[in-house]
């Protein structure tokens, strides 16, 4: 796979689509057998050890299959009625650093939920691993900029 800009950018965007239709198998799908999805909690950035200090999410693979499982059943209380989201990924930046895709992008959310608006901001990092048929995700960040402040209901996927 030759990687470029053009199918970086493409990947983000993919995902972004997959988060705001709530298609979370196929979101599952992007995610490497080993992986780490991570939010750190009162972070600016991605120098806190999630080991020694409170994340708001801090998931493998195992864990994250959890999460989207809780997320579709019956059971998800707080996500009914879903949340309807948009997201906008922008200013993109990329580096290939040993055989891995790392990217940077700054990304708005927009929630809706009963009636109510949130908006959602921060940084995105990726590290992507090159396949056949684009890249499968190693290791995503989400550094918000709202982490160090209340949270009513995160129960939506970054």
């Amino acid at each position: 796979m030759t990687i470029t800009r053009e199918a970086v950018e493409a990947f983000l965007f993919h995902e972004a689509d997959l988060l705001d239709d709530m298609d979370v198998e196929a979101w599952l799908a992007l995610w490497a057998p080993e992986c780490c999805y991570w939010v750190p909690c009162n972070g600016r950035d991605d120098s806190t050890d999630p080991q020694r200090q409170v994340s708001i999410i801090y998931d493998d693979r195992a864990r994250l299959e959890d999460r989207i499982y809780r997320l579709m059943s019956s059971a998800a209380h707080s996500q009914r009625p879903r949340s309807r989201m948009r997201r906008v990924v922008g200013n993109i930046r990329y580096q290939v650093r040993e055989g891995e895709v790392h990217t940077r992008s700054n990304f708005l959310l927009a929630e809706l939920r009963r009636g109510r608006q949130e908006i959602w901001s921060g940084v995105s990092q990726h590290r992507l691993l090159p396949a056949s048929d684009g890249f499968q995700i190693r290791a995503k960040t989400v550094l918000l900029t709202q982490s160090d402040e209340a949270i009513d209901n995160l129960t939506f996927l970054l």
